[in-house]
């Protein structure tokens, strides 16, 4: 995906089109042109089409296209996986084993990322837990995304980092659920069978409504951008949300295991 962008940048370069230019003439946004060359978006069919007419590169990129795997398989770093997240207008996230990311305190973090192995030095450490807290500011954004969170409730009782930080983060998701751009779902223990038993995944809309998904894994992480693997995932998180217990049910939950504490 990446080599594809780059032969895109060549082409619109060599035609003497800026990247707005292109855009306009494309009837796109300026954002779209941008990621595609940075390959931190994939290049579609009909755009590559249009382009190959546009830049007389005489069906290179559609062949380029048509070539990619319908899933993307290197791993996403996490610069790229978040300069989607800071633009994304919707985000449905769902986790098993720990709080999701965008919901976990420094104290939180600080145990998970402090537990990994082969261990960070000292300075990677600090590194990643402050761009992690970096990325809660999507929170309170001025023009905040829509997003969905869906929790297994053994990720909220098991007392990570001790029972201080468990308190501490308790506390700051219970603030979280009252967001009014957050719903916060808890998945219970005493369901007999859900969809998310295939593991954790999130979903990502686009500010030009392109729709995208993101998995991780312990040996590493997949950006899914084929649109049918997408709609697996979504119709996945469309069947937890109903398994979930609702936003008012869960609060109440944390409530009570706030009180345990």
């Amino acid at each position: 995906m990446k080599m594809l962008g780059r032969q895109l940048a060549v082409a619109r370069r060599a035609a003497g089109l800026s990247q707005p230019a292109l855009a306009a003439a494309l009837s796109v946004n300026d954002e779209t042109i941008a990621s595609i060359e940075q390959g931190r978006r994939p290049l579609k069919l009909d755009i590559a089409e249009r382009c190959d007419e546009l830049l007389e590169t005489r069906g290179t990129l559609a062949a380029g296209v048509t070539n990619l795997p319908e899933i993307d398989q290197f791993p996403l770093w996490a610069e790229e996986y978040m300069d989607q997240e800071k633009v994304a207008i919707a985000l449905s996230w769902y986790d098993a084993l720990v709080v999701p990311g965008l919901l976990q305190t420094e104290a939180y973090a600080r145990a998970l990322l402090s537990g990994r192995i082969p261990a960070y030095t000292a300075d990677e450490l600090e590194s990643k837990i402050e761009g992690r807290m970096k990325r809660r500011e999507i929170l309170r954004r001025t023009d905040p995304p829509t997003l969905s969170f869906i929790v297994w409730e053994p990720a909220l009782r098991w007392p990570t980092g001790g029972n201080e930080t468990h308190l501490e983060q308790m506390q700051f998701l219970r603030e979280c659920s009252e967001l009014p751009n957050v719903s916060l779902q808890i998945l219970p223990l005493d369901r007999p069978h859900h969809a998310g038993d295939a593991g954790p995944f999130t979903l990502l809309e686009t500010p030009d409504h392109q729709h995208l998904a993101y998995t991780e894994s312990q040996r590493g992480s997949q950006w899914v951008s084929d649109p049918g693997e997408v709609s697996i995932l979504a119709r996945k998180y469309a069947m937890l949300r109903t398994q979930a217990l609702t936003v008012e049910d869960s609060r109440r939950l944390l409530d009570r295991l706030l009180g345990e504490q």
